[in-house]
């Protein structure tokens, strides 16, 4: 069985080694100017310059069934976003309009908005029109180039509903061309009849959710919104350590709005990620580097929050290990484009070109323990990459406003 190869590409890919690109690793990358990309059985069987490519196909009698001439563009990794809650019923269109009028959380909670909004949009919807939907805004993801998805539940709040969104989640990964990682999150917030007595809905979340869903066998992940007026770090450790007694792995939303120490916990319980950290601590992000915990930025939330931006400079200069999220979802932030997302980076977050591509794709795939699998273009990881129009990654950020992103590859296939 042959393959096929791509040639005349500007090829541009971090590489992997034994743990997530940190400090100055972040933004060291590979590039052939004049590249070539075999593929063989949708994997990458050979990568770099088009010359050294053909003579070692040459050399092993390698059979090439087809050939595309990519026309100088640039060849990426696919778009691996570790963060998002795309599984949702219903947008909240009228609570972005109210935010921008100035009306706070609470004046739109009041006004039957926030996450608990979504909360009942879910449990309205069947299991048919909850997949419905969340698949138009995967495959919209796919046209931006995100081959690779994290996906958390966290709109149901009960076991029932919950078990619901992980199934939608599992068909997503079995009818689009994606992969998808789902993630467990019950404890998104606090249902409006625990008001008060989150220990109690803690109990339900230990000792009834957990075990239903490790029996359900489908959420790779739990994580947890560690937040004032949420979950408490020691509420966020007693669910966290449960899941992980499940052979479940970790990740944890923390310090968005205030510190809270919940970079402290993702250091101490060393997850796999933790994600905003708007709030975070400069002693937390360096026991977060030491404990080699990956750093979701989601640049998309605050830019639609109207907030400062979290301080990726300062956690790459500290060693900490930075991915790049869209953090989609019908509240805070329903962006999919992680175009839109890689150009904040640069712009916004004073990261350079190589960091946000790293951030974007090998680091993301760390965060969501696919490093061995996607995220780089190297031999034996999964033929995943984007044509882009333009000669190099950084037309990502130049070309403001749209998506450069022409092709997408999965597997070597052409998807979108």
């Amino acid at each position: 069985m042959g393959g096929k190869l791509f040639y005349n590409a500007a090829i541009t890919t971090p590489l992997m080694g034994g743990a997530p690109a940190a400090g100055a690793a972040q933004g060291r990358v590979a590039s052939w100017e004049k590249g070539a990309l075999f593929v063989e059985g949708g994997l990458v069987a050979a990568v770099g310059g088009e010359a050294e490519v053909r003579a070692a196909l040459a050399a092993k009698d390698a059979e090439i069934e087809e050939e595309r001439d990519c026309e100088g563009a640039a060849m990426i990794p696919g778009f691996v976003d570790p963060h998002t809650h795309i599984c949702f019923a219903a947008r909240r269109e009228k609570e972005f309009t109210m935010r921008l009028q100035g009306k706070t959380y609470l004046e739109i909670l009041g006004a039957g908005g926030g996450i608990l909004s979504s909360v009942n949009a879910v449990k309205a919807a069947s299991e048919e029109e909850l997949f419905e939907t969340t698949r138009e805004n995967v495959l919209s993801a796919l046209n931006f180039g995100t081959t690779t998805m994290e996906v958390k539940s966290g709109y149901g709040l009960d076991t029932a509903e919950e078990l619901k969104m992980l199934r939608v989640i599992a068909r997503l990964g079995e009818e689009t061309p994606l992969d998808i990682v789902p993630t467990f999150m019950g404890a998104h917030a606090v249902p409006a009849e625990y008001k008060g007595r989150a220990d109690d809905f803690v109990d339900i979340l230990v000792d009834e959710m957990l075990p239903a869903v490790k029996k359900q066998g489908i959420a790779r992940y739990c994580d947890v919104f560690c937040e004032t007026g949420v979950y408490t770090v020691p509420q966020s450790r007693r669910i966290l350590e449960a899941a992980r007694k499940l052979g479940m792995k970790l990740r944890i939303h923390a310090d968005e709005v205030d510190d809270t120490q919940g970079a402290g916990l993702a250091a101490e319980l060393r997850v796999a990620s933790a994600e905003h950290l708007l709030a975070a601590n400069e002693k937390n992000l360096k026991a977060m580097a030491a404990a080699g915990v990956i750093a979701d930025v989601l640049p998309a939330t605050a830019y639609s929050l109207r907030k400062p931006y979290a301080d990726a400079r300062r956690m790459i200069e500290l060693g900490v290990p930075v991915a790049l999220a869209s953090d989609c979802n019908p509240g805070s932030c329903f962006c999919e484009s992680m175009p839109f997302v890689f150009g904040l980076a640069v712009m916004n977050m004073n990261m350079t070109v190589e960091e946000a591509l790293t951030g974007c794709t090998l680091n993301a795939a760390w965060a969501v323990g696919l490093q061995d699998k996607v995220g780089s273009l190297e031999t034996g990881k999964q033929a995943d990459f984007l044509l882009l129009d333009g000669d190099s990654p950084t037309i990502l950020a130049y070309h403001a406003g749209v998506s450069p992103v022409m092709e997408v590859y999965k597997k070597g296939v052409y998807v979108a």
